[in-house]
């Protein structure tokens, strides 16, 4: 995933699924000079992560189904 693209997931209105090693997460925030990212399990909000933004990944849900 892109900085700028971790950056609009977080003030996106709505939750955008982000898989980090194929587990959903929540980005609770962006370093963008450091290119990384704290986010936590969506099922473990108490345990949070420093991640590499480029490991992040996005779940593009098809809505006209």
């Amino acid at each position: 995933m892109e900085k700028q693209r971790a950056m609009e997931i977080i003030e996106a209105p709505h939750l955008i699924q982000v898989y980090y090693a194929g587990i959903p997460v929540y980005i609770q925030s962006v370093t963008e000079t450091e290119g990384t990212a704290t986010v936590f399990p969506l099922d473990e909000m108490d345990h949070e992560q420093l991640v590499d933004i480029d490991r992040l990944s996005e779940s593009i849900l098809d809505e006209s189904k």
